[in-house]
């Protein structure tokens, strides 16, 4: 894989992303928990924007990125707006720390231990993509149960 897929796949589920949150009628449902659900929308939205910030900024495009992975679930009540705003922000950053990543620098190994063993950046941004649909895919059905 290069990282002009890479890209496309991400800010392809990024702008899916805005699209669900704008999909939501009562924008409070956003933050809504119910029954067995652990994580809001709002929460997983920025937990995704701290996983990708964390991981792609700060590591491969050097951007000085601080997370606070704890407030990425508790924090509350943020605006839709404040939320597709730092969503677009994230897809900005994406493109600016991936373009230019080559072939050669996707094999090298990833300067974090993130995994129980070193695997390479292709790897790590590969199980990133996977990790932003795979929330995308509980936002969606969250949107669909709660906000009805």
């Amino acid at each position: 894989m290069n990282t002009k897929s890479l890209i496309t796949f991400l800010e392809r589920d990024l702008n899916k992303l805005i699209t669900e949150i704008e999909l939501y009628k009562n924008e409070a449902n956003i933050w809504r928990l119910e029954k067995n659900i652990s994580n809001s929308a709002g929460n997983l939205t920025l937990h995704l924007i701290g996983n990708l910030h964390t991981f792609i900024g700060k590591e491969i495009g050097q951007t000085n990125y601080i997370r606070n992975r704890e407030l990425e679930f508790s924090q509350k009540n943020v605006p839709r707006q404040t939320l597709i705003n730092r969503i677009n922000e994230t897809i900005e950053m994406v493109n600016k720390s991936l373009i230019s990543v080559t072939d050669k620098e996707l094999n090298e190994d990833y300067p974090v231990l993130k995994f129980s063993k070193v695997e390479s950046t292709e790897y790590l941004l590969i199980h990133l993509t996977i990790h932003l649909t795979y929330h995308l895919g509980q936002i969606n059905y969250h949107r669909r149960l709660l906000d009805k």
